[in-house]
C-alpha cells in the first residue's frame, strides 16, 4: 500500500508518457541484453506489451493505493501464456529490473514539482510487487505445465501401447521436448515398489543422453527411449531403475511413429518371458521370439519363419537334414554323423552354414532351442516340405 501517492496531475502525466517509457525501456533491453536482441518480432512485441501495461498498472495503483495491485491478470495477462515458455524467470527478471530503471530514470521529467520523490518511492514499491507477481506467474506455470505435461506424456505413451498410428503423435512428443530424430525403442518391465517411477529413469536416459517418455500402465512400467547414440546399452542403465521381474526391450526403429511395434513387441516378450527364467535384464524382444510363439504371438511365429525356417529350407534339404539330426541326438555331433552316414567335419560345416543362414547355433542350448521351435512350429502348420 502506497502511504502518500502522487498528485492526480503527475498520475496524468505519467499516464501519457507511458508509450515513451515503454519504448525506451525495450529499448535499453535491446541495447543492455544480447538475447532479447535475438528473440522474434513477436515475442519482442509481447515485451513491450507488458511494459506497457505495467506502467498503466501503477497509475491505476496509485489512484487506489488501498487496492493491491491486479498484476497476474492486468500486467501479464497482457502477453500469451507462451511468453512465459520463451523466457525464464531470471530472463524477465532482468527485463523487470530495466524497465523499473527506466521509469525512475523519468521521474523526475514526469513528476509534478515537489512529487518527485513520492512518485520514485510508489515505483520503488510497485518494483516489488511486480517481483512477488512475477514469481507467482512462473511457479503457476509451472506447476500448471507439469499437470499438463503429464497428462500429455501418458497420452504418448498410452497410444503406443495401444499401437495408435496418430500423426499427431510426433507433434505431441514435441511439445514434450523430443527433438523427433534418432532411433527409438520401447522398454517395459515392473514398476518399482516405491512408486516413483519417473525420477530414476529420467536420471538414467539423461545420463546415457537419451530422450525419454514415461508412463505407467497398471503394474506395468513402459519408457520410450530414443536419439541416443546406443539406445539398447542406454536401456541396460534404464533397467536398472524397474521393479523386480523381467525387463524387455523392444526392437529397435527409426523414429517415434514407428514406435507402437516396438512397443507391442515388448510386451509381448514381457507376458511370455517367465518361460526363460534365466533370461538377461534387458533382454530384447527378438531373444524372446520361441517363447512369444508358444504364447500364440502371430508376429514372433512369422519371425521365427522368417529368420530360422525359409532360410534352412533354402539351403537345401542336407543343411536342414543335419540341423534335425543334431537337434534329435542332444547336440551330439559324432551321433548326429552316424546317423547321417556322414563325417562329423561334414555335420560341422553343414552346422556352421545353418548358423550363417540363420544366426542361430545348433550347438548353443538357447540357439537349438530356437531352432527346435520354429522348426516345430512349421511343422504343425503343416509345412511338411521342411522335412524333405
Amino acid at each position: 500500500m502506497i502511504d502518500h501517492p502522487p498528485t492526480a496531475a503527475t498520475l496524468r502525466r505519467l499516464e501519457r508518457a507511458s508509450g515513451a517509457i515503454a519504448t525506451r525501456a525495450v529499448a535499453r533491453m535491446d541495447e543492455d541484453l544480447p538475447w532479447f536482441r535475438t528473440m522474434p518480432a513477436d515475442q519482442r512485441s509481447w515485451v513491450m506489451l507488458v511494459a506497457q501495461a505495467g506502467i498503466a498498472s501503477l497509475v491505476e495503483w496509485c489512484r487506489a493505493p488501498g487496492r493491491p495491485p491486479r498484476l497476474t491478470g492486468e500486467v501479464f495477462g497482457a502477453a500469451p501464456r507462451d511468453l512465459v515458455r520463451a523466457v525464464p524467470l531470471k530472463q524477465t527478471v532482468d527485463l523487470v529490473k530495466l524497465t523499473v530503471e527506466v521509469m525512475e530514470d523519468h521521474v523526475e521529467s514526469v513528476a509534478e514539482p515537489g512529487d518527485a520523490d513520492t512518485l520514485r518511492m510508489a515505483v520503488l514499491q510497485y518494483s516489488r510487487e511486480v517481483a512477488f507477481a512475477t514469481a507467482h506467474v512462473y511457479a503457476s506455470f509451472a506447476e500448471n505445465r507439469g499437470a499438463w505435461d503429464a497428462r500429455l506424456e501418458a497420452l504418448v505413451v498410452d497410444a503406443l501401447v495401444r499401437g495408435e498410428r496418430s500423426e499427431e503423435l510426433p507433434g505431441r512428443a514435441a511439445a514434450l521436448g523430443w527433438d523427433g530424430t534418432g532411433p527409438v525403442a520401447v522398454l517395459v518391465g515392473a514398476a518399482p515398489a516405491d512408486g516413483d517411477a519417473h525420477t530414476g529413469v529420467r536420471r538414467a536416459a539423461r545420463s546415457q543422453r537419451c530422450e525419454v517418455l514415461v508412463g505407467v500402465h497398471a503394474e506395468q512400467l513402459v519408457v520410450v527411449l530414443g536419439g541416443g547414440e546406443d539406445v539398447p546399452t542406454a536401456a541396460e542403465r534404464v533397467a536398472e531403475e524397474f521393479g523386480p521381474g523381467p525387463v524387455v526391450l523392444g526392437p529397435v526403429v527409426d523414429r517415434l511413429s514407428a514406435a507402437g511395434g516396438s512397443a507391442a513387441a515388448a510386451l509381448a516378450g514381457l507376458r511370455a518371458a517367465r518361460a526363460w527364467p534365466g533370461a538377461p535384464r534387458p533382454v530384447s524382444a527378438d531373444a524372446l521370439l520361441p517363447e512369444r510363439a508358444l504364447d500364440g504371438d502371430p508376429l514372433a511365429r512369422a519371425a521365427l519363419t522368417g529368420r530360422a525356417v525359409l532360410p534352412l529350407r533354402t539351403a537345401g534339404g542336407e543343411v536342414l537334414e543335419t540341423v534335425r539330426a543334431v537337434l534329435t541326438a542332444g547336440g551330439n555331433l559324432e551321433a548326429s554323423a552316424r546317423a547321417l552316414f556322414v563325417h562329423p567335419n561334414t555335420v560341422r560345416y553343414r552346422l556352421k552354414r545353418a548358423a550363417e543362414l540363420t544366426g542361430l547355433a545348433v550347438t548353443d542350448p538357447r540357439g537349438a532351442w530356437t531352432l527346435q521351435v520354429a522348426l516345430a512350429l512349421a511343422d504343425l502348420d503343416g509345412d511338411r516340405s521342411l522335412w524333405h
